[in-house]
């Protein structure tokens, strides 16, 4: 064999190496770097020779094995991406060739069956949430956040916003990267100090609904927030929740924002997902991302397209809401189809299946010596804190087959987010308390 040859997949040999760079006048690769100072250069990387395709895939394996899967481990881990049951028609219509591409169907005239989709999914976000107007999908439930934060600093003309309560660090931080460039200003409260207070009103108010702990807050605390100052109320919340409990709209949100994982979409290491985003008919010529419409063509048919998409391309760069592009619209499709398989009646048993486990396992927990339940009202995710630090708890219940829950020792001492889905069984939830009672 030419000893030149290197790997199917690398096209550029030794030879050809060389040659290329006769051709420029230089000797080494390293001389097209001769300008930046060598202190400033990414040293070189030890890296190990080309390998065959079965010799890779054997070393992958073996990484890929030392993953904890569920199935294998019972898992309560949360805190923002929930492992829920996904019927199996989900993946089999999100397969399709006609739906799966990340492409945006800008052309109407050979994309009916994708807008329609993406109509279809707007219609059950705004039924879902009960607000009026909700867009195509955002990249996630924390961009979908941040976007929010941008969208009402815009409506308001201020610069200024008030994270309320436990809302989570992962959204937190999206929005801190989101907004660092703009000037705004972004602080941190309880929702008892900001209604007893008179201080400068903000853009708007950021709160978790449940929040990042479980907590499920006040509607009627809710409510008054939502009047005060003509801040915006932004409420970041959780789809499953939505469809059990009261709605925003009852407390008079004015954006509501969601992760879209829960709903037909796998965990996936944390992404891609697809975030859901309404809000009140004022505000729909600042709402992000894009919006299908339902008309009537010319020959009086039904037919749908791209209604507004205030993007920088199709505007003046001033004028553009977001700089979202990438197309989520497959994602979004797959959590419509568990959505339209479930409707109203399946997605609340679910929720009261996920409720009465939570709190069945909660009561157990609370029984343990040393072990305590933080969280008061919550709906399918609560607070412990541990006799012992988080992580070794957590290494007592993997050697048991078992994910344990999120660290949330910076909230609370020794404090452990768990979340208990449909899919953990009562066998599951009584040997969690078995092995958390040997602590």
């Amino acid at each position: 064999m030419d000893n030149q040859y290197q790997s199917t997949y690398t096209p550029n040999t030794p030879k050809i190496k060389k040659e290329m760079l006769s051709d420029i006048g230089v000797d080494s690769y390293k001389d097209l770097f001769s300008d930046i100072p060598e202190k400033y250069r990414f040293p070189d990387l030890n890296l190990p020779s080309p390998t065959s395709e079965l010799d890779l895939k054997n070393e992958l394996s073996k990484i890929a094995n030392k993953n904890s899967i569920p199935g294998e481990y019972s898992s309560f881990l949360g805190a923002g991406a929930y492992r829920h049951f996904i019927p199996s028609v989900v993946k089999q219509i999100t397969s399709r060739s006609e739906f799966m591409t990340s492409y945006t169907p800008y052309q109407p005239e050979v994309s009916q069956g994708t807008l329609q989709a993406h109509f279809e999914f707007q219609s059950m976000v705004c039924e879902l949430t009960d607000m009026e107007v909700a867009n195509a999908g955002m990249y996630d439930g924390a961009t979908s956040a941040a976007e929010a934060v941008l969208m009402a600093c815009r409506i308001n003309k201020k610069f200024k916003v008030e994270i309320v309560g436990a809302v989570s660090p992962l959204y937190t931080d999206v929005i801190k990267t989101l907004t660092q460039a703009t000037g705004i200003e972004i602080s941190y409260n309880n929702i008892e100090t900001i209604l007893n207070n008179n201080d400068d009103a903000p853009a708007c108010y950021v709160i978790q609904q449940p929040n990042f702990l479980g907590e499920i807050s006040d509607p009627a605390q809710l409510k008054i927030l939502s009047n005060k100052n003509n801040a915006l109320l932004i409420v970041i919340s959780e789809p499953m929740f939505l469809s059990m409990y009261q709605t925003p709209s009852y407390y008079n949100a004015d954006i509501v924002v969601a992760e879209g994982q829960p709903f037909g979409v796998s965990l996936t290491y944390g992404g891609p997902y697809a975030g859901l985003f309404a809000c009140k008919k004022d505000y729909i010529r600042q709402l992000p991302g894009r919006i299908v419409g339902e008309t009537i063509d010319s020959n009086n048919k039904k037919g749908y397209v791209l209604t507004l998409q205030t993007r920088e391309q199709h505007i003046k760069r001033e004028r553009a809401t977001s700089n979202i592009c990438t197309s989520v619209g497959l994602i979004a499709l797959m959590s419509t189809v568990y959505m339209a398989l479930q409707g109203k009646k399946g997605l609340k048993h679910l929720s009261e299946l996920c409720y009465h486990k939570s709190h069945y396992a909660a009561e157990k927990i609370n029984n343990l010596p040393g072990f305590e339940v933080q969280t008061n009202n919550f709906f399918k995710e609560f607070t412990i804190s541990s006799p012992i630090p988080v992580k070794e708890l957590n290494e007592h219940l993997h050697k048991n087959k078992i994910i344990g829950g999120y660290d949330v020792s910076n909230f609370i001492k020794n404090g452990m987010l768990l979340a208990i889905t449909e899919m953990n069984s009562k066998e599951e939830i009584d040997n969690l308390i078995t092995i958390l009672s040997q602590v």
